[in-house]
């Protein structure tokens, strides 16, 4: 069952911002109904009235479309939607032009205020919306700036005095251009974050390409020697071999062991590859996690670990911070290393996790980035929580990962000590 609020919890922080300035410009156009049209019900006849309030409510419905798909254009989703700015040019032009018969032509008194609040309105929210959907400095200024001088126009029939037009000309500029400047730094706020979320993914695929190159370069500086020699001797056994000399023997003896020492090299390579120290992980999750402006708080002594338990440990945390950064909302990430009954248990603590939803994301994919899974150790989980557990499994080592609490994902790796290794690691502990 969905429960309230969780079609917003499922939400990354970009989706969020973009929901969020989605529905302030909708809600200009809830603004715009109250301020001009409700409000028309005090100052005028109930019928003339109605005629105004009906006539907001076109232009703002045609406001809050424009306001939508000019927003999916600034995220390159849909074209731009010129044929649709016209169109809020044209209803702005008819509901102006008939504020302005009304109070030209309406019982005199409250009505021409009322007309002319919806007369001067229209034109600003007009102005403010169609913005969007404009790209340069120079093309936003004209947009204002028509709207102003076409509400200046517009107010000869009424025979305003002309300094009254320039006032009500310059009242349009301003508001509009307020509008318009409130619009248009709502947008640059929202490339901005998607810009930063972008950002983020690509630091995450840096650092495995950087990872893979350093790989690559181990193992091209391991094996790229030992080819060479293995290709020269080679060539130089078949000489030999074809001259029918004794050395050539020699020379393949030298070959084969040349080849069983790049195997034990590469081994260790590998090795040394797959295996992660836990105070290393720990100081790199910390420095990591601060950088992305997550507050990260390590706790707990490593000394006297065992090195296959240091590194089972350390492929948890690098796991989990990987998933923190590239799919949590976290803005407070814990990690605990800790002693007891003869166990070393690492639990890892974020506030980045979603609501479990009838048909979004769950918590745990949430909390560990599409690597869930039904918490403990029986649970079955993605690809992340399965790999950690093969390789806790190895050392006696179990995973449980699931909420706990609200709006909390924690994740608890716990490893078996050795006898010997479990006293000394709790006298350094105490």
């Amino acid at each position: 069952m969905r429960r309230p609020g969780g079609w917003w919890r499922t939400k990354s922080t970009p989706e969020k911002v973009e929901t969020y300035t989605r529905w302030s410009f909708h809600f200009f156009g809830v603004i715009e109904v109250f301020a001009l049209g409700v409000s028309a019900y005090g100052r005028t006849g109930a019928g003339l009235a109605t005629v105004l309030c009906l006539l907001v409510v076109a232009h703002a419905a045609v406001c809050m479309l424009v306001s939508s798909r000019a927003l999916d254009w600034t995220r390159g989703r849909r074209p731009q939607p010129v044929r649709l700015m016209w169109t809020l040019v044209v209803v702005s032009a008819v509901v102006s032009t008939t504020a302005v018969v009304i109070a030209e032509r309406g019982p005199a008194g409250e009505v021409e205020t009322a007309a002319g609040s919806v007369y001067g309105g229209v034109l600003c929210f007009a102005a403010g919306v169609i913005t969007l959907g404009v790209s340069g400095r120079r093309r936003m200024v004209a947009v204002v700036g028509g709207f102003a001088v076409g509400a200046g126009l517009l107010t000869f029939p009424l025979e305003m005095p002309v300094l009254a037009s320039v006032v009500l000309a310059g009242l349009v500029m301003v508001t509009g251009g307020f509008l318009a400047i409130t619009s248009i730094f709502s947008l640059w706020l929202l490339n901005a974050v998607y810009a930063l979320d972008d950002a983020k993914e690509t630091r995450a695929r840096l650092a495995v390409a950087e990872e893979r190159l350093r790989f690559g370069r181990d193992l091209h500086d391991v094996m790229g020697r030992n080819l060479a020699v293995i290709a020269l001797k080679s060539e130089l056994a078949v000489q030999l071999s074809r001259r029918g000399r004794p050395e050539a023997v020699e020379q393949m003896i030298e070959v084969q062991r040349i080849a069983q020492e790049s195997q034990r090299e590469v081994r260790d390579v590998v090795r040394g590859y797959r295996e992660a120290a836990l105070e290393v992980e720990l100081a790199g999750a910390r420095g990591v996690l601060t950088a992305a402006g997550i507050t990260a708080q390590v706790t707990g002594e490593t000394a006297g670990l065992p090195a296959e338990v240091q590194s089972a440990l350390g492929w948890v945390v690098r796991e989990a911070t990987t998933n923190v950064l590239r799919h949590g909302d976290a803005k407070k990430v814990a990690v605990t290393v800790r002693m007891s009954g003869g166990r070393v248990v690492l639990t890892v603590e974020n506030d980045g996790v979603a609501e479990t939803t009838g048909d979004g994301p769950s918590a745990e994919t949430a909390g560990t980035g599409g690597t869930g899974g039904t918490g403990g150790s029986g649970g079955s989980g993605g690809s992340g929580l399965a790999g950690l557990r093969e390789r806790l499994s190895a050392v006696d080592g179990t995973l449980e990962a699931g909420p706990a609490g609200r709006g909390v994902f924690r994740l608890t790796a716990a490893v078996p000590l050795p006898d010997a290794t479990a006293g000394a690691a709790l006298e350094v502990a105490s």
